[in-house]
């Protein structure tokens, strides 16, 4: 689902609790779930296992992490995939992204808590309205990375 697709979504969701005479706010709204799509035009869906291939066989490879990085229930706080970038999502624009990876044809792999979280699809549809090229999406996220007992940072 495309991110326009997802906001008219949300604008319909609201518009029928309004309509129920429920009350819908933004932080409830932030709270529920969402299922990421199953693929992002203009980015290659990758793997926990392909995630090592893809760092031993690219090098340069940077790896955003599109959680919030924040607060003691943030994803970040949660662990990390080391030497990831923490980039949330709702900080990213064409001047972070040009932060965190300079070159538009640098490779780079995003990624957040798992499939019911559009973190990161939100962040690659981002980069790719700013140019950037090699895109990456381990769309199993932090929570299969986690499941498949491989190693994280964790402050």
């Amino acid at each position: 689902m495309s991110l326009a697709a997802r906001v008219a979504h949300t604008i319909v969701q609201w518009s029928l609790a309004l309509a129920a005479g429920g009350v819908m706010t933004v932080a409830h709204a932030a709270e529920t779930p969402e299922v990421s799509p199953m693929e992002i035009g203009g980015a290659v869906k990758v793997s926990a296992e392909e995630v090592f291939r893809l760092f031993e066989a690219t090098p340069g490879l940077v790896i955003v992490d599109s959680r919030l990085a924040n607060g003691p229930s943030s994803g970040r706080a949660q662990g990390f995939i080391e030497g990831s970038v923490s980039l949330p999502d709702t900080q990213t624009d064409c001047a972070s992204l040009a932060s965190a990876i300079p070159k538009k044809d640098t490779s780079a792999l995003f990624y957040c808590n798992g499939p019911k979280c559009g973190r990161s699809a939100r962040a690659i549809e981002v980069a790719r309205a700013c140019g950037y090229r090699k895109l990456y999406w381990f769309r199993g996220g932090f929570e299969e990375w986690r499941e498949k007992g491989y190693p994280y940072v964790k402050h």
